[in-house]
């Protein structure tokens, strides 16, 4: 892992406020890709092109992380930036967030009753077949998809950087 000694970074404040703001900007970007999609499916089911049709958890899932991969990568080949690579960063940061609001709640009957903290989680967040009822049943919404967008956003953002390091690197040869 090549990288630079703190050291030598000599950033002022107005570069690392301007490296904020772009960073916030792109999740953003990523949170509206992922909302997008939300709302197409959402439309798609309420009109009733999709009449009657339950998505499955786990599509849901990949293409909340691919649609934002795929959005990142166009975006960060088009205006290229090292900031757009860590919003998964925020992804985290938001998973977190929402993983320790769930903790937080108590447990009731319909509502992960006499669950530990771990299977609070599990159910919230990552099972496919079972949920823990709590937040309404809506844990994967909240805090699953939106971080796996957030993610996404960034793998596809790496991607675009690494071509644009391998065609800069081309280009000098």
């Amino acid at each position: 892992m090549s990288g630079v000694a703190a050291q030598d970074i000599e950033a002022d404040g107005t570069t690392m406020l301007s490296a904020l703001i772009w960073f916030l900007v792109y999740a953003v970007l990523s949170l509206m890709a992922y909302a997008t999609f939300m709302f197409t499916v959402t439309a798609l089911l309420k009109t009733g092109v999709l009449p009657d049709v339950v998505i499955p958890p786990a599509l849901i899932l990949a293409l909340s992380f691919s649609i934002p991969m795929l959005t990142g990568l166009l975006l960060t080949r088009m205006w290229p930036s090292h900031a757009a690579t860590f919003t998964w960063i925020a992804g985290l940061i938001w998973f977190m967030i929402v993983g320790l609001w769930i903790l937080d709640m108590p447990t009731a009957p319909g509502a992960c009753f006499h669950c530990g903290a771990s299977e609070k989680l599990w159910f919230t967040f990552f099972s496919l077949t079972q949920d823990s009822g709590m937040i309404q049943g809506q844990g994967r919404f909240i805090g699953t998809w939106p971080a796996a967008a957030m993610i996404g956003y960034s793998v596809g953002a790496k991607i675009a950087m690494r071509k644009q390091g391998a065609s800069a690197t081309s280009d000098a040869a």
